[in-house]
């Protein structure tokens, strides 16, 4: 069955997700908050707003620090937990505090690589040549799909309307065998 066969089987299924703001700066002023509204976090509320508007359920929000062992920590305690869909916002860049993608990335099973590529194509036209200083990562990791994306709030809306929501249900079949 083709790909387009495939996404026309979908039936808009609504999944449980969890979204981690990852920034220290945030973490030491906010760090427990328990929604992005009260942390001040535009990007964590871009990704929440969005999620629900399209029937999807936030079950878990937190400020994480640029800290390796409380990212993986984290990442564990929701791969191990209840969401169906684990997106971070922050931490990916360039800087040595950046290692939001170094702590996630072992965790994964499967990389999608395709997903940090499509993301640099679309945002070329936000940053121009600027993107190759982005990273962003989509994996799966006990049957559930990763997402890291970069803490600007034009980032995340983007990757989250132009890719993630597109093609999530049909990303969470394909890593549960239900295609």
């Amino acid at each position: 069955m083709t790909t387009i066969e495939h996404k026309k089987k979908l039936t808009n299924e609504s999944y449980d997700c969890a979204v981690y703001t990852i920034s220290t700066s945030r973490y030491n002023l906010y760090g427990d908050a328990k929604d992005p509204e009260t942390a001040e976090d535009q990007s964590g509320q871009i990704i929440i707003n969005l999620l629900r508007e399209n029937g999807h359920n936030i079950i878990d929000y937190k400020l994480l620090p640029d800290e390796l062992k409380e990212i993986k920590n984290n990442i564990v305690m929701a791969l191990n937990g209840n969401a169906d869909v684990i997106i971070t916002t922050g931490g990916t860049g360039l800087t040595p505090s950046d290692i939001t993608i170094e702590a996630i990335e072992p965790l994964l099973e499967k990389e999608m690589p395709g997903f940090g590529e499509l993301f640099r194509m679309k945002s070329i036209n936000q940053i121009g040549t600027a993107i190759i200083l982005t990273r962003a990562l989509g994996g799966v990791a006990n049957k559930k799909a990763i997402f890291c994306l970069p803490g600007s709030s034009k980032a995340v809306k983007l990757a989250i309307e132009e890719i993630i929501l597109p093609e999530i249900e049909h990303i969470i079949k394909h890593i549960r065998g239900m295609v």
